[in-house]
């Protein structure tokens, strides 16, 4: 494990403090700005991990942690989600009873397109996720919606995804109701809950790569270019609202429910954060 000064440490507690300040306490639509907080949430991980090319934060810990690297790129040489990626594409093209598929609901036919969700929808004023666009699609189309935490819907955003490989995301706020959720997100992430008192940003700016029981969490910029992922504590593949979810019951919590207007937001903080970073999911985490 990579090994932090002192006083480097005391920079990088005062640094997400100060972050954290100014997400939870005073802020305002007249004072966010995205873009300078994903320069700023940049810089504090290169100064956390000097030499780090920003791309490679999509690849979670395994960009700053040597050791989990070479165990995960042993993995990745035969992808645990290989067949998911496949029925994911099975299920994509599959005909609905109207005659549609999946494909009439997206631009491009859904190919290439990972890296536009979760997007604002300012007719209907919220955030909509890749898997909420998936099973709107469905519903719409006379088809029953899927589970929203693994299995189906997960395979068929495993193969949308994949599709997207190398595709840097590309998330707009276009108004000042987006940027309204956008803050609700930031404000999430930053907030402490739970009987163990965390936040999002305890756990993967802080405490990114220094144990925490058995695990190192992963740094807080790249999160979302992995998912869906296969994890090997799951022993399939999950979306990140499943993650959200375990994330916090985790640190003794009460999570939202998956797809809840909460996660989605935060979810389109923490995807903005990641803007010019690729698409390469579907992955595989511990």
């Amino acid at each position: 494990m990579k090994i932090i000064t002192s006083t480097l440490l005391a920079l990088s507690v005062a640094a997400a403090s100060q972050m954290a300040s100014a997400a939870t306490t005073g802020a305002t639509l007249a004072t966010v700005n995205p873009e300078a907080d994903r320069l700023a949430l940049q810089q504090y991980m290169q100064d956390r991990f000097p030499g780090v090319e920003i791309n490679e934060y999509g690849n979670g810990i395994y960009a700053v942690d040597a050791a989990s690297r070479e165990q995960w790129e042993q993995i990745e040489e035969f992808p645990p989600y290989e067949f998911d990626v496949e029925k994911g594409e099975e299920l994509f093209n599959e005909t609905f009873a109207n005659g549609k598929s999946l494909a009439d609901c997206f631009e491009n036919g859904g190919i290439g397109i990972r890296q536009n969700y979760p997007m604002w929808n300012a007719e209907r004023e919220t955030v909509v996720t890749l898997e909420m666009a998936i099973q709107e699609c469905r519903i719409n189309n006379g088809e029953k919606p899927y589970g929203f935490k693994k299995g189906a819907l997960a395979q068929v955003s495993g193969y949308m995804a994949y599709t997207s490989r190398g595709n840097a995301f590309d998330i707009k706020i276009p108004d000042e109701k987006a940027k309204a959720a956008y803050l609700d997100g930031k404000k999430f992430f930053y907030s402490k809950r739970g009987q163990l008192n965390l936040s999002c940003a305890d756990c993967h700016m802080t405490g990114t790569n220094r144990l925490i029981r058995a695990d190192l969490p992963s740094p807080a910029l790249g999160h979302p270019t992995n998912f869906p992922t296969f994890r090997s504590k799951w022993g399939e593949l999950g979306t990140l609202h499943r993650r959200y979810e375990g994330c916090h019951s985790d640190s003794r919590s009460e999570p939202e429910k998956v797809q809840s207007a909460a996660f989605r937001n935060l979810e389109y903080f923490q995807s903005y954060m990641s803007n010019g970073i690729e698409i390469n999911g579907p992955g595989a985490r511990k």
